[in-house]
């Protein structure tokens, strides 16, 4: 299939595509919400439904009691490689809905995008991957495996266990994951780098009960005033990590421009950017700390009281060639050391994940760059991203043999997780093509 007959075949199959894009978002896969079950079962049942119409055989598979996660085969012509395309159907929680521009549930096409929680993140990852096999159709010229997973924004705790489970029919010669972003409307990219996640629930307690401030105040310490001064020793002054131990390193050469971050980040003119060195080292390669929470006394309820116990929920973004239980004794080890006034001071290990750094060389990642340039007119570049995505260090470890290309969906005003996430449809539809020269290519690669 030429570019043209190619190209035409995704304008052709993009209405119904987007149709189908539009059901699932209407379906709440909220994967954190264990009232939410039912509609990511229904989503599985339905992202599954989507890949059977194209005559893939589709099983709904789950392992160690998690969600539901569909794998769709069509067999390779003989010969030819196998490749899985990976995606998630669960999707973040809303937030406050009144906040939303739009009902988050409700797909709504604003100014060249679509807005709905999961537009982009990543049930436009599915819509990529149909939207490839639709327009190809009986000339599919590689095997394809459809990999959708259902809690990749819990974590993914029983992913491991699926790809052991189900390693025979997950795998393949390449893995396309489409759950990252391209580095600039209008520029494609793939990722090659990605940052890992340890978080962490920090407790600070100064007294055994709560006590009159008035009575106490200038001598008995309160336990709010306590945390917040323990987590101001996180970052230095010009907003450097201040935890030892942590790894940095060097991001890919590109140059992300002061103004532009400022404007899609959305921070306000007179905030001074933290940290020191380049921007993308910062947001690519080195370690990020953020608080997330705090549990206190809510400003109405305040009284004049001294706060004896105080928590808060501590995220850290861990550079590639870090280890994620390495990075986590590194931060319990801060805190505990860093008690003001000897304030008791508990720390409870959250989430961790791996960061990983793609060695993207090789037949499958030329195949991959030629046809981003062919569907975007431009080269791709490769980026980091400073988010994670623990599982494909998974994916690597259960798959070494496989080329694992990050591809995106996203563009960086897409605002995955937050209010009014969207997705840019033209953006979209060269990442249709993207895709589905991609398998052209592959069937191809040397």
């Amino acid at each position: 299939m030429t570019r043209e007959d190619l190209t035409a075949a995704i304008d052709r199959v993009l209405p119904s595509v987007r149709a189908d894009l539009e059901d699932l978002i209407r379906i709440p896969s909220v994967s954190a919400d264990p009232a939410r079950a039912a509609d990511v079962q229904r989503s599985a049942e339905a992202t599954a439904a989507l890949f059977e119409a194209e005559g893939f055989t589709a099983q709904i598979v789950s392992a160690g009691g998690g969600a539901p996660a569909v794998i769709a085969k069509k067999p390779a012509p003989e010969g030819a490689p196998t490749v899985l395309l990976y995606a998630h159907h669960d999707v973040q929680p809303t937030g406050d809905t009144a906040e939303w521009t739009s009902a988050p549930f409700e797909p709504t096409e604003r100014d060249g995008r679509l807005y709905a929680r999961g537009a982009a993140d990543d049930k436009a990852g599915i819509a990529a991957h149909l939207a490839a096999v639709r327009a190809l159709g009986n000339d599919l010229p590689v095997g394809v495996t459809v990999f959708v997973e259902g809690e990749e924004e819990i974590g993914s705790p029983t992913l491991l266990q699926l790809l052991d489970e189900f390693s025979d029919e997950l795998t393949a010669d390449a893995i396309v994951i489409a759950d990252s972003a391209n580095f600039a409307i209008g520029q494609p990219a793939l990722t090659i780098s990605l940052r890992g996640l340890v978080d962490c629930y920090v407790e600070v307690r100064t007294l055994k009960h709560a006590v009159h401030s008035g009575l106490f105040g200038g001598v008995v310490p309160d336990a709010l005033t306590a945390l917040c001064r323990l987590l101001a020793t996180l970052h230095t002054d010009a907003g450097d990590v201040a935890v030892d131990g942590l790894h940095a390193g060097r991001a890919a050469d590109l140059d992300y421009p002061v103004d532009r971050l400022r404007a899609e980040s959305g921070v306000l003119d007179q905030v001074r950017l933290i940290g020191t060195g380049s921007l993308v080292d910062r947001l690519w390669a080195r370690p990020a700390i953020a608080v997330l929470a705090i549990d206190a006394p809510k400003v109405a309820d305040a009284s004049n009281t001294l706060v004896p116990v105080a928590r808060a929920k501590v995220s850290l973004r861990i550079a590639p060639g870090d280890d994620a239980a390495k990075a986590m004794e590194a931060l319990r080890t801060h805190l505990e050391e860093n008690a003001p006034w000897g304030a008791e001071v508990t720390v409870t290990d959250g989430d961790l994940g791996q960061p990983c750094a793609i060695n993207a060389h090789g037949p499958a990642y030329d195949a991959a760059r030629s046809a981003f340039e062919s569907a975007w007119g431009v080269a791709p570049v490769d980026m980091g991203m400073g988010g994670s995505i623990p599982f494909i260090a998974e994916f690597a470890q259960t798959f070494p043999e496989a080329a694992i290309l990050v591809t995106g969906v996203e563009d960086p005003d897409t605002r995955a997780h937050g209010i009014d996430e969207g997705l840019h449809l033209a953006e979209f539809t060269k990442v249709c093509l993207a895709e589905a020269q991609l398998l052209v290519n592959l069937a191809h690669r040397e």
